[in-house]
């Protein structure tokens, strides 16, 4: 194996590394600045480059940059200030393994040297040129190539097809599958979200409106059948269109004709309509909420997307190829994930489906250290385990922050999960359920319902002091002990950890 480079213009912290390395039976290599380094990668290369950023005669960013050039895929760890947040950002949009705040532990350092030195013996990331043209849909379960058969049928009809499947599953993929593959293809393929436009301005977006029809139409417009002419409209979310309007809808299809809001004269629509939808349109007709006979016009063919989890095989398929297109999309190498993190990957539910695994390859593209993606690696939404429920005083269940807060008072339950990574960002669509609090916020709401209810005195600063005493400890406990560490973990003052400490009483 190669030596490990490091290149700081302080002695003491060449010094340091040089022995923490040695015992860990590395060969290692120092230079005192940058020139020096950039001349010896003419003649030869080190299994992991370690340098400083800030360099009398050469800035350790440029030395990055020489490496990206001469030597693709060699990890570059690069070392700074903490307080330096431009430089760490420089760092990784330069491509650098990871960034190393001074001062730094070191046994944290070596660890991440060995973290690099194993990416580095894994071998170089390739591009993948077969998805250089990137296909517009995948899938190997059957439930897919089943859909993939299905479009393949009707590539020689104009038959209104409904889509149904959760969200997140390609509903308009399909929809845009079967305009490409149609004989309407060289026509426009235009799509409404039925569910996001407001009721009063359903109508003119579906139909248009004529100058004058109402308050504000200052001009004719076009609707969206006009502008599909000769091509494919997708409808999607049909069933949330309102009930009224789907009367509208329904005589566009029977009849091929149509009226602008305000409007006299009837107009021909030559349009192929494709609709999609998450809801039971069966259910909606018996609750009187959707019109049978519309309902029985958009159903000629019907097509299901399979959600991801009866799919799963597919899973580290399209993981890869969203890894491909972010990377392509971002102009850097793209990742690859261990075949650990691809099993634990394929294990999880993914309630936002393949919507939910583009967002987290984009993530990871983003904020993955390492150029090979582990399960550590991974958000901490998808790593950490469920906690466990704990009974509050008055019976109801606890869970996330809120039952760290009662743990800190004796109720009982671990910890804040540990994560790696100072700044978490988590990806879209991570929670089942369709509500705009997390799991942890709802636990501190029933919390706080219940001191109110107790007529607690001084709400907030109670848990405001087992809020901070929650996430101190775990803290502390992540870090074992180190304040420091700690300290710079949660983004506070090593002076304002130690005034907390004292202050929660959180000494050992």
């Amino acid at each position: 194996m190669k030596p490990i480079w490091i290149v700081d213009d302080d002695q003491s912290i060449r010094w340091v590394l040089e022995k923490a390395l040695a015992r860990e039976n590395f060969a290692t290599r120092s230079f005192a600045n940058v020139r020096e380094a950039a001349g010896a990668l003419e003649h030869d290369s080190p299994q992991v480059l370690v340098s400083d950023i800030r360099m009398p005669g050469g800035s350790g960013l440029e030395l990055l940059q020489t490496v990206r050039d001469r030597v693709p895929g060699l990890p570059v760890i690069i070392m700074t200030a903490f307080s330096d947040l431009d430089s760490a950002v420089a760092a990784f949009q330069g491509g650098a393994f990871e960034y190393l705040a001074k001062p730094f532990d070191v046994d944290k350092a070596v660890e991440l040297i060995r973290r690099a030195v194993d990416e580095s013996m894994r071998g170089e990331p390739t591009w993948d040129d077969r998805l250089a043209e990137a296909p517009e849909m995948l899938g190997q379960a059957p439930a897919m190539q089943d859909m993939f058969r299905a479009i393949g049928r009707l590539s020689h009809s104009a038959a209104t097809v409904l889509i149904t499947g959760e969200s997140g599953t390609g509903k308009e993929l399909v929809a845009r599958a079967l305009h490409r593959h149609s004989p309407r293809a060289s026509g426009p393929f235009i799509a409404l979200n039925t569910a996001a436009i407001p009721k009063d301005l359903l109508e003119s977006e579906l139909f248009g409106h004529e100058r004058g029809a109402f308050t504000g139409a200052q001009a004719m417009r076009q609707g969206r059948f006009e502008q599909a002419e000769n091509g494919t409209l997708f409808l999607d979310e049909i069933g949330d269109m309102p009930f009224d309007l789907q009367t509208r809808l329904l005589r566009v299809l029977s009849d091929g004709q149509f009226y602008r809001v305000g409007g006299h004269n009837p107009l021909r629509a030559n349009v192929r309509v494709i609709a999609a939808t998450h809801q039971n349109l069966e259910a909606r007709v018996r609750q009187g909420l959707f019109r049978e006979d519309l309902y029985h016009r958009l159903n000629v063919i019907r097509l299901r997307l399979p959600a991801l989890r009866e799919r799963s095989e597919d899973i580290p398929l399209l993981t890869r190829h969203f890894l491909q297109k972010s990377a392509r999309d971002l102009g850097v190498e793209p990742k690859r994930v261990s075949d650990e993190a691809l099993a634990y990957m394929t294990s999880l539910p993914f309630p936002g489906n393949v919507r939910q695994l583009e967002n987290l390859a984009n993530w990871l593209t983003v904020m993955a250290p390492a150029q090979t993606i582990e399960i550590k690696d991974l958000p901490p939404d998808l790593v950490s385990t469920q906690p466990t429920p704990v009974e509050a005083t008055n019976g109801a269940a606890v869970t996330g922050v809120a039952a760290d807060i009662a743990a800190v008072n004796g109720v009982g339950a671990s910890g804040l999960s540990a994560h790696t990574g100072g700044v978490v960002v988590t990806p879209g669509v991570m929670s089942p359920a369709p509500t705009s609090v997390s799991a942890w916020e709802g636990g501190l709401r029933t919390e706080v319902a219940r001191l109110l209810r107790e007529n607690s005195p001084d709400v907030m600063d109670e848990l405001s002091r087992r809020f901070e005493a929650a996430v101190i400890r775990e803290a502390l406990d992540f870090t074992r002990g180190r304040k420091v560490e700690a300290a710079e973990r949660l983004g506070i003052g090593r002076n304002t950890i130690t005034r907390k400490i004292q202050e929660l009483n959180l000494e050992p």
